[in-house]
């Protein structure tokens, strides 16, 4: 069982930049892939970001690539998304989540283990 709990969420102007970070309990993290959601309101969950258990391989989706950045510091059981240059069409419900083997661009029902979510609202 893996528990995954986000913070760093919060209200930011257009342009601003917040870091999103994902706790995980549990001593499998370090051989879990581990990914970026985030659902808008009224729209479905979408993936964001991907990143395999060593953090060599990364992945980020057109809408977000050159200001996202995802990585992980396996020491700590945690996994970040560095956002910069934010937009207001990047305000939603941001969650991480794990699974067991890597796909580098999952869809939303891949994922095994969830956490509640962040909210990131960004003002124009």
């Amino acid at each position: 069982q893996v528990q995954l709990v986000e913070s760093g969420g919060g209200l930011v102007q257009a342009g601003g930049s917040l870091r999103l970070s994902c706790a995980a309990s549990g001593r499998t993290f370090g051989y879990r892939p581990m990914y970026w959601f985030r659902q808008a309101p009224g729209k479905e969950r979408e993936f964001v970001a991907s990143i395999d258990p060593s953090g060599s391989s990364t992945y980020h989706v057109d809408s977000v690539q050159g200001r996202f950045t995802i990585s992980r510091a396996n020491a700590k059981n945690t996994v970040y998304l560095q956002m910069n240059t934010l937009k207001p069409e990047d305000t939603a419900v941001y969650y991480c989540a794990a699974s067991s083997l890597y796909r580098k661009v999952p869809t939303a029902t891949y994922p095994t283990y969830w956490g509640q979510g962040t909210q990131v609202t960004v003002s124009s």
